[in-house]
C-alpha cells in the first residue's frame, strides 16, 4: 500500500482512486461515489451492504437526500447537534447519488461528517467520498496503519507520521434511519439518541 502527504491522497482520490483515512471512529476505505464499486471489490462485499457518503462540511450532503421542507429542517437540525460525529443518518436518497453506493435499494443513502481533524480536511478538499470500515467484509475493523497495509496493497493510505497521531475511538457509528416520521436504531454505535 503506497504511504502519502495529505495532498497525494486529495489528488489520488479526486483520480478516482481507493484511499485509506483516520475517522473519529474507525479508519476509512473510501473512493469517488461514483467508483464505489472499487470499495466492494476491495472487501469482498456484497451488494447489500450499502456505503456511507461522508463529506467535510454538513451542507455538502443536503443535495444528495430527498425530502419535504420539514424533513429536511429535521435532518438539519439533528445534524446540527451531533456533527461532527459518530452518527450516520440514513435517509432518502436523491437522484444525484450513484446507484453502486446502495446497489439493492438505491432509494436511501448514509450520510455522516466525522468529527476528525484529518478526515475532515481530505473531504473538504475532495468533496463527499464513498466509504465504509477498512476491513475484509466480516471481518473486524482494522484500527493501525500495518494491518491496512498488509490487507490492502492496492490502496493510498496517510504516512504514518499523519494516520498513527489521530485518535480513533474503534466503536461504529451509531446509524438511525428515518421512518414514518421518527428515528429507527439500527446499529448502536458511540452516539446515543
Amino acid at each position: 500500500m503506497p504511504l502519502v502527504s495529505i495532498p497525494e491522497l486529495i489528488a489520488g482520490a479526486k483520480d478516482g482512486k481507493l484511499v485509506s483515512f483516520p475517522t473519529d471512529t474507525v479508519p476509512a476505505l473510501a473512493s469517488r461515489p461514483d467508483k464505489a464499486e472499487l470499495i466492494f471489490a476491495a472487501k469482498q462485499r456484497g451488494q447489500d451492504k450499502p456505503l456511507i457518503l461522508m463529506a467535510g462540511f454538513a451542507e455538502d450532503i443536503w443535495p444528495y437526500v430527498t425530502g419535504t421542507p420539514e424533513e429536511l429542517e429535521i435532518w438539519q437540525n439533528t445534524a446540527k447537534k451531533y456533527w461532527p460525529g459518530a452518527l450516520t443518518l440514513v435517509l432518502p436518497a436523491s437522484e444525484k447519488v450513484p446507484p453502486q453506493m446502495n446497489p439493492l435499494d438505491p432509494t436511501t443513502l448514509g450520510v455522516r461528517v466525522p468529527n476528525c481533524p484529518i478526515a475532515r480536511q481530505i473531504l473538504q478538499q475532495t468533496g463527499p467520498l464513498a466509504t465504509t470500515s477498512a476491513n475484509k467484509s466480516g471481518q473486524p475493523a482494522l484500527l493501525s496503519l500495518q494491518e491496512i497495509a498488509a490487507e490492502f496493497l492496492e490502496v493510498l493510505a496517510l504516512s504514518p507520521q499523519e494516520f498513527e497521531t489521530t485518535p480513533t475511538t474503534g466503536i461504529p457509528s451509531t446509524v438511525v434511519k428515518w421512518r414514518l416520521g421518527g428515528w429507527e436504531i439500527l446499529r448502536q454505535g458511540a452516539i446515543i439518541l
